[in-house]
Parts: structure tokens; C-alpha cells; sequence
């Protein structure tokens, strides 16, 4: 069964406050984009790596890749207006309705091999599957001025890859656009279908401020 991963990578380094976008940020002598992207081929050489990157940064990631030498193959979407939108449009160059395909935050570089591997075998079993981890500080709440404790055995914090049978994916991606469409699992849940948890790992965080980057660094 043909494995693919979709890579958004739409970021704009806002809360880094730089002017690189945070895709692009340098860790352990080369951007953050790059990292991810090698763990997933890593995982299988024959996977089709598709990264969304909005236009307007297609031309400085091909500078990037030169610079670097980055030769691992993969295909470029352009971004949209959200995630929702990006996600559909790398999912134009799916093309086999019998796979299996993977969405992965550009920005998680440290997503365990293990744990890429566990989420395409389930999907490949139950077609929808995403990665999670515990809940570990106390959790409380709000509710307009007023707060309370809740039992945080009762959630879990959400990674990437969310995997799924292409043509699943695809059928969720068919529905309009919703605000309540948070993540790929969201989109998916709306049709009313199921999805599987399985353990992901504590490392892989999303890079998205600068203490993020300071944790990358000592993790690379």
C-alpha cells in the first residue's frame, strides 16, 4: 500500500518575532523544514513527500534547498487561506484512492520514527488514526469570571501525523470549510466516522516561539 505524507508548512514566525518564517528557522545547522522532512524519510525511502508552502516562499525554500544541498525528493502544493484549505490542496497530488496519507506540521522535526510507523500500521487497519500524549500539568476550565479543576486523566494532547486511508481523506475534504475544523481529525469526525488515538512521543513538540527553538537546539 503506497504511504504518503502532506508536510503544511504555512507558518509566518509571528510569535518568533523574526521575519523567517519559523519553517525556516535554523536548527543544528539547517532549517527546521528540512529536519521534518528527513524523519519521514528515515521512516520509508518510498514515501511521497508533499510540503504546501504558500507562493510567495516557493522560490527562498528552492534557495534554501540549493544552499544546503537538500536533495530528498518531494512535491510542492501551494498553501491556502487556512490549514483546511492547504491540507486540500496537497491532497490534489494524491494519487492513488487505495493509500494511505499522512498530515504532518512542518514545524515537528523530533516525530519519533515509532511513532510515524504505529500510525500508518493502525491506519492502515481502522483507516484514521492520531497520534496523542498525556496530559501532565493540572488543567482547569473557564467559564466567564469563574474557573474549575477538571480531571485531566479525561484528555490528551494532540500530535502529528494524522494518518487515514486516502480516500477518506479525501470524502472529509469534499465538505465545506468550518471553523471547527481545528485539525485533519476534525475534518474527518464531521463525517461522522471514527477516529483511533495511539501514543506519540513527548519530543515532538511544535516550534513555534523562541523557547521552542532553544528546546530544538538541545534536542538536535
Amino acid at each position: 500500500m503506497r504511504k504518503f505524507i502532506i508536510i503544511v508548512a504555512g507558518g509566518k514566525g509571528l510569535r518568533m518575532g523574526t521575519d523567517i518564517p519559523k519553517q525556516f528557522l535554523p536548527i543544528g545547522g539547517k532549517p527546521v523544514l528540512m529536519h521534518t522532512l528527513e524523519a519521514f524519510y528515515r521512516y520509508d525511502k518510498n514515501i511521497t513527500m508533499i510540503v504546501v508552502l504558500p507562493e510567495s516562499q516557493q522560490a527562498y525554500w528552492n534557495e534554501l534547498c540549493h544552499n544546503h544541498h537538500f536533495v530528498l525528493p518531494h512535491k510542492v502544493a501551494c498553501g491556502g487561506e487556512t490549514r483546511f484549505h492547504s491540507v486540500k490542496n496537497g491532497l490534489a497530488l494524491v494519487d492513488d484512492e487505495n493509500g494511505l496519507v499522512g498530515v504532518h506540521d512542518g514545524v515537528r522535526p523530533f516525530v519519533a520514527e515509532q511513532v510515524i510507523d504505529t500510525c500508518y500500521r493502525e491506519a492502515e487497519k481502522c483507516g484514521a488514526v492520531i497520534p496523542v500524549i498525556d496530559v501532565v500539568e493540572t488543567v482547569r476550565h473557564l467559564q466567564g469570571n469563574e474557573s474549575h479543576t477538571v480531571n485531566r486523566s479525561e484528555y490528551k494532547l494532540v500530535q502529528t501525523p494524522q494518518v487515514f486511508s486516502v480516500q477518506l481523506l479525501k470524502k472529509a475534504y469534499m465538505q465545506p470549510y468550518c471553523d471547527a475544523f481545528t485539525d485533519d481529525a476534525s475534518v474527518v469526525e464531521a463525517l461522522g466516522e471514527k477516529v483511533f488515538l495511539v501514543a506519540g512521543n513527548r519530543e515532538n513538540i511544535k516550534i513555534t516561539t523562541p523557547f521552542d527553538i532553544k528546546i530544538a537546539n538541545t534536542l538536535i
